[in-house]
């Protein structure tokens, strides 16, 4: 081979040329690689969030120009060696990574989602607390009111509603100073106060104070007892107000009205025609009225009332078998009973008047029988013929 020949030269200068034009379409290539990159991210930088319906932004094909000799698409994902797109975040900042799970509420969006925090709960101590009302009248029993005239019985029964205060209160005499009458004017007028309805606390603790020891009556006892509850609660609690509730009808009664004992004179026993007295104790009606509606039985046979002494009734014993019996009264359609309250004793027995007539104290000298017998008619009062008397002569 022939070194410097023109042809060697030629064929050099060509395979150098060659080279170069490989190297530069090489780097050509590699440049528009490049560019693409950085096109696709400031895309990504440069994009306001948007993109495909996933959510992903970015994810169209993007064409390049190459060169002369043709075009080339660039594949639409990330080559196998090239790092991972840059995602925009969901509040919008570049360059975090994408968090998988369920999203998390922004501060604004948990504060207008959360409900609105309760007010907190008063303490115990400063809560108030809800007042028992006092105890009220008990049940009398009620009292029949026949001649239509205020008496204390009726007028307790009209106090054992708490809305009938005022006419309870209207119902009073002006005048009375009797005991009764004075404590169920104090228990009207608490009543009134205690409910918030007027009233007056200083004259229901005069009217107390005033009928202490003086009410005689079960009623009046009750009553007196009631207004003290009312008074009390009034010290402990003196700016207070309740609505007072009647009692039960079921309670226990005010007055236990009985037979308290039947008087005979002290043994126990009477004989028919006597006088006997019947004593009533816890009466609840006005004893007025008692004599005027008022039944006694005896061993089951009735017999008027004699005498009415407060509270003894006065009886004669009818004519019954010896033996106990029973007593009973009967009032307003009530019955009390004593059984075995005495016992009746035989009547006393009279001797017919004899014909024997009794001779004169001995001290008579001119009486010499002890006796004397009725003579018969003598025989001048015979009639028709009779012998003369014979005259005996000495």
């Amino acid at each position: 081979m022939m070194k410097g020949s023109p042809a060697t030269a030629a064929v050099a200068g060509a395979g150098t040329s060659g080279g170069v034009m490989a190297v530069s379409l090489g780097t050509r290539v590699s440049g528009l690689l490049v560019a693409g990159a950085v096109a696709v991210a400031a895309a990504a930088i440069t994009s306001d969030g948007g993109g495909s319906a996933d959510g992903r932004g970015g994810g169209g094909t993007v064409v390049t120009a190459g060169p002369s000799d043709g075009t080339r698409s660039l594949p639409t994902g990330p080559s196998a060696g090239s790092a991972p797109a840059v995602r925009p975040s969901p509040d919008g900042h570049i360059g975090a990574p994408a968090l998988t799970g369920t999203p998390r509420a922004s501060q604004r969006e948990r504060a207008s989602a959360s409900p609105a925090p309760a007010p907190p709960s008063p303490s115990p101590t400063m809560s108030q607390k809800l007042l028992e009302a006092p105890a009220w009248l008990p049940p009398g029993p009620d009292s029949p009111n026949l001649d239509g005239t205020p008496d204390p019985s009726s007028v307790y029964d009209l106090l054992r509603t708490p809305t009938e205060c005022r006419n309870a209160l209207e119902a009073l005499p002006g005048t009375s100073g009797a005991a009764e009458w004075t404590v169920l004017r104090g228990l009207a007028t608490a009543c009134l106060a205690v409910q918030g309805e007027g009233g007056n606390w200083a004259q229901a603790g005069r009217d107390h104070a005033a009928s202490a020891g003086r009410a005689d009556t079960c009623k009046g006892r009750a009553a007196y007892a009631v207004l003290g509850g009312l008074l009390d609660f009034h010290r402990r609690h003196p700016g207070a107000s309740v609505r007072l509730k009647p009692t039960a009808s079921g309670a226990p009664a005010a007055c236990g009205y009985r037979i308290a004992g039947v008087d005979t004179g002290g043994d126990g026993e009477a004989r028919p025609g006597e006088t006997i007295g019947i004593e009533l104790a816890e009466a609840y009606f006005d004893p007025a009225e008692l004599q005027r509606d008022v039944g006694v039985l005896i061993g089951g046979q009735q017999v008027p009332v004699l005498v009415d002494r407060r509270p003894v009734l006065s009886v004669v014993v009818p004519v019954l078998q010896p033996g106990p019996v029973d007593v009973a009264v009967r009032h307003a359609g009530t019955e009390v009973r004593m059984p075995a309250a005495f016992t009746v004793t035989a009547p006393e027995v009279v001797q017919e008047p004899s014909t024997l007539i009794t001779a004169p104290p001995r001290s008579i000298s001119s009486w010499p029988p002890q006796a004397m017998f009725p003579l018969g008619p003598l025989p001048a009062h015979l009639t028709g013929p009779h012998p003369p008397a014979r005259l005996r002569i000495p």
